[in-house]
């Protein structure tokens, strides 16, 4: 396994959170998306409330220390603190994310089945049995 890692979730004010952290702690944002990036996909069209959210950033704080997070956003709704974090794992193949996300996942709930994600990686959300938030996202390589 790759590494886990920490991912936040907040009502709108992200970025907001993620500066502060960073003016603090100092490092750098390795990525920063917003929904409005999100491609249209059946079924599903971002609400224009949400287009100007976070989708996605990651917070490289040193070496080894990271931060994840997003906005909520109409499709999820409005995050509980206390609860508005989840654990991220990223697996080194694909074989190794479905056995981590299947046997986790077992007794839980899914929130989002296992399958490729249009950001190029293989990614699954779910809850567990114990009632904490993962998500497994193997990163396909580059070519």
């Amino acid at each position: 396994m790759l590494g886990l890692t920490v991912y936040l979730t907040y009502n709108g004010n992200t970025l907001e959170a993620f500066e502060f952290y960073k003016s603090v702690l100092g490092g750098e944002f390795l990525d920063v998306n917003y929904f409005k990036e999100m491609p249209a996909s059946e079924g599903y069209t971002v609400p224009e409330a949400d287009l100007e959210k976070i989708l996605h950033i990651t917070y490289k704080i040193n070496e080894t220390s990271y931060l994840m997070a997003s906005d909520s956003s109409t499709f999820s709704g409005d995050a509980t603190f206390g609860n508005n974090f989840s654990l991220s794992i990223s697996p080194e193949s694909k074989e190794e994310a479905d056995k981590i996300f299947d046997e986790l996942s077992a007794g839980g709930n899914i929130i989002m089945p296992i399958q490729d994600a249009f950001w190029g990686a293989y990614y699954g959300m779910f809850t567990d049995k114990f009632g904490i938030n993962w998500a497994i996202n193997f990163a396909y390589p580059q070519a």
